[in-house]
């Protein structure tokens, strides 16, 4: 059962006579934040705790904070645009999170044993909790918004923009490293006539997904980490995976695409990417979203994947997850009566920090969504890119 939220309101009077006070709004008003201001993005403090808290654990604590009824923001995605866009989250720099540090850039997070950890915590929640926010075919990643209106068209933007930047043909044989429920399986192979293997981590995506199939589809499902693959395929896909590779895999991820690629295939590679190379992965996120996530940078990706592919085309369309999220927000939002008395409120809040704070990274252009096409070696006479 989840521990009630601490019941505390302060006064902003009460409030100012906190030896951080004066610090922390001064570092608010470099992005437009008031404490206990009137606008939807001003932070509402119920506690100088909060202070504390940030300033020693920094969006970690800003988070837990949050999560335990501290403080608020009526519209909490414009609160962390603004902050993200003054660069307010640089001018903190969190004591308590060294060891966090050192934890990720010395150790191996994905490990083979470890990689199960992220299925386990976040994509084994449960599918009817995830069939609630997410479209129509389940997919847990990013649409494609260019002509799109709404999210279930978005995704199936995405989707098929996909399959064309492939050159999926009928009879090819597909994979699909971290296939989540399906969701591009089945629209490949229905709409292109391909074969598909998906690997995934979670044993609910797996179960679940089968049962969405249609009948007769050739699209298999396979509860397996992707450094146990060694077939070839002609195509090789990896829609919001790579986020859980890890900087420490990421040559052998390259890899395991490569020797499962046969000789002139396409390796289309979707995910989110971060602005600079030598970066912690989110406390909060790593803690309570995502367990052992790890950004790449483009540095990183290019020197995991040179000497094996080609980059043939890179595709930066980032702002549409903040359109995504905010889909995501929505629904979540539309449905949560059904669900509130099995998660209760600690974990709606949780959800409310994830997808808002994250719509304001995107929106912020802090954090990027990244399609790569790879080729094995390269395409001859070049590739034309396809966006529309």
């Amino acid at each position: 059962m989840n521990a009630p939220l601490k019941e505390t309101t302060t006064s902003t009077q009460a409030l100012e006579q906190h030896k951080s006070y004066r610090f922390v709004a001064d570092l608010l008003a470099r992005a437009d934040i008031q404490i206990n201001g009137s606008r939807p993005w001003d932070m509402q403090v119920h506690s100088s705790e909060v202070f504390d808290r940030a300033l020693a654990e920094g969006n970690l604590g800003l988070g837990e904070a949050y999560m335990a009824g501290l403080w608020d923001a009526e519209r909490l995605d414009e609160f962390f645009t603004r902050l993200l866009r003054a660069n307010i989250d640089k001018a903190v720099q969190p004591s308590k999170l060294i060891f966090h540090a050192l934890r990720a850039k010395f150790t191996n997070l994905q490990s083979v044993k470890r990689a199960w950890k992220v299925g386990e915590a976040h994509y084994d929640l449960g599918n009817d909790f995830y069939a609630s926010m997410l479209d129509k075919r389940m997919t847990y990643t990013c649409g494609y918004w260019h002509d799109a209106e709404t999210l279930d068209a978005a995704q199936e933007a995405k989707l098929d923009l996909i399959c064309r930047k492939l050159d999926l043909k009928p009879g090819m044989r597909v994979l699909d490293i971290g296939c989540g429920w399906g969701s591009f399986m089945a629209y490949a192979a229905e709409h292109y006539g391909v074969e598909c293997v998906g690997l995934t981590i979670s044993r609910e995506q797996a179960d679940y997904g089968k049962s969405l199939m249609k009948k007769g589809l050739p699209v298999e499902f396979r509860l397996q980490d992707y450094r146990e693959t060694n077939e070839e395929f002609d195509a090789i896909v990896s829609i919001g995976m790579f986020e859980h590779v890890g900087r420490k895999n990421h040559r052998e991820y390259m890899e395991v695409a490569h020797r499962c690629l046969k000789e002139g295939g396409l390796f289309l590679l979707h995910t989110i990417g971060k602005n600079v190379r030598e970066s912690t992965p989110d406390a909060w996120i790593d803690k309570y979203i995502f367990p052992n996530g790890d950004l790449p940078s483009i540095g990183q990706m290019g020197d995991a994947a040179g000497g094996l592919f080609v980059t043939e085309d890179l595709h930066n369309f980032g702002a549409d997850y903040d359109k995504t999220l905010m889909a995501w927000w929505e629904n979540f939002e539309a449905h949560w009566p059904q669900f509130k008395e099995r998660y209760g409120n600690e974990f709606y809040r949780m959800w409310r920090y994830y997808l808002l704070s994250c719509a304001a990274a995107f929106r912020a252009r802090d954090i990027q969504l990244w399609q790569w096409v790879l080729a094995k070696p390269g395409v001859p006479g070049g590739y034309s890119r396809i966006t529309n």
